[in-house]
């Protein structure tokens, strides 16, 4: 039976740096501290940080066999914990591998919170480790859980513990939960739905810019709309006004390259006022705003396949996709909120707009990096109060010219 909820501590360590190492991980029940599993390996000859990664990546596996959702990763290990929050740089080429596995296991979960420990906090993973180092040594394996100044002996759960038992009720009420707004519970029905019920949302994707058509991250940097990205404007706003000749309100992204396509649509609609709306701008991109893929690539190779394992990694100085989907998600519950059954123009970016269809589409991550979505190219959704969603069109184009 699936356990809601997990505590990870994992810990590892070398006797040489690189010498000898080994490593340890616990997954408890976060109620009771009660020890659902325990992970301990020899890997021979490697350095302390790669002891560390191998033992948050075997408690995460372990997690992850049973069935947990939500994971609070603890360690004392303060550069794992950094670079799995996507705040410092993965230097070393022999750590990034590790991390992209580490990110990828996370990606299997709902949430990961990952928190620094003092080492006194985390003697129960330490011991895990040394023990699995004395064992390869040929030497007499202390206690795991009782080591010097260790806290007391803990029996591993039983198939009938209270904890266990504990973790079933959890996960059989998340089974049986009531459906809300979240289309992903939404009550699944072929019946047509009225849709001057709904909320009209329309996604338009800014017009063309120098950067785009170098294919550079454009995060926050405020590059204007280009020549072709100002007639691709003018051209998506007659398009906007045929598609929904009442609209209640036309929002944008703060920066220009929005505003101002937004401003086109806006006067096809008969001057409406643009309303600029901060949890539509792009994601930061941050170190990597300006470069090219090729160019992140080079100089940034290990935070560049973290950042593809996983929505929860962020560039370096920048914002997590994750990040981007909360803000999207708070914007799309205010626009259901604010606007029932009218239609409502939104001009935003890649980032926010793909979120926006992932989640309305009841989609994995994947679609992320399988969807393009083409500047001034407009999708158009349907969002009823009970949290029924229907995508009417993805990325229509028809309006542009042939290239």
């Amino acid at each position: 039976m699936a356990v809601r909820a997990v505590v990870i501590e994992a810990d590892g360590g070398s006797r040489g740096n690189p010498g000898p190492a080994g490593y340890g991980a616990v997954v408890r029940d976060p109620a009771t501290g009660e020890v659902l599993a325990e992970r301990a390996e020899s890997i021979g000859t490697a350095t302390n940080n790669v002891a560390e990664y191998r033992g948050l990546i075997a408690g995460l596996e372990a997690a992850a066999e049973l069935g947990a959702a939500e994971v609070d990763a603890r360690m004392d290990s303060k550069l794992v914990v950094e670079q799995m929050c996507g705040r410092w740089q993965i230097k070393h080429p022999g750590l990034r591998p590790l991390a992209a596995r580490a990110a990828a296991l996370v990606d299997r979960f709902e949430s990961v919170r990952f928190s620094w420990i003092p080492r006194e906090r985390n003697r129960h993973a330490d011991a895990l480790a040394n023990a699995a180092m004395d064992t390869a040594a040929g030497r007499p394996s202390r206690s795991a859980a009782g080591s010097a100044g260790g806290e007391p002996p803990r029996a591993v759960a039983g198939a009938e513990s209270p904890g266990r038992a504990q973790a079933r009720e959890v996960a059989a009420r998340a089974a049986t939960r009531s459906t809300g707004t979240d289309p992903a519970t939404a009550k699944a029905s072929w019946e047509p739905r009225p849709s001057f019920t709904a909320t009209r949302l329309i996604l338009v994707r800014h017009g063309e810019t120098e950067w785009t058509v170098q294919h550079r991250y454009a995060g926050r940097a405020d590059v204007p709309l280009s020549e072709s990205g100002q007639a691709q404007a003018r051209a998506t706003a007659t398009r906007v006004a045929a598609l929904a000749p009442s609209v209640a309100a036309v929002l944008s992204s703060p920066l220009s390259r929005c505003t101002a396509t937004a401003e086109a649509i806006a006067a096809a609609l008969g001057d409406l006022p643009v309303r600029p709306q901060d949890d539509w701008i792009e994601c930061d991109f941050g170190d990597w705003d300006g470069h090219t893929f090729a160019e992140v690539r080079d100089r940034w190779p290990g935070e560049l396949d973290a950042w593809l394992a996983s929505t929860r990694v962020a560039p370096p100085g920048g914002e997590s996709f994750t990040e981007v989907g909360q803000r999207v998600d708070r914007a799309m519950v205010a626009l259901r909120e604010a606007y029932p059954g009218e239609t409502v123009v939104v001009v935003s970016h890649v980032s926010p707009i793909k979120l926006a269809l992932r989640d309305a589409l009841a989609a994995g991550d994947a679609l992320l990096h399988r969807l393009y979505l083409d500047a001034a190219g407009i999708s158009v959704l349907d969002m009823w109060p009970d949290g029924g969603v229907a995508v009417r069109s993805v990325n229509d184009t028809a309006h542009l010219p042939v290239r």
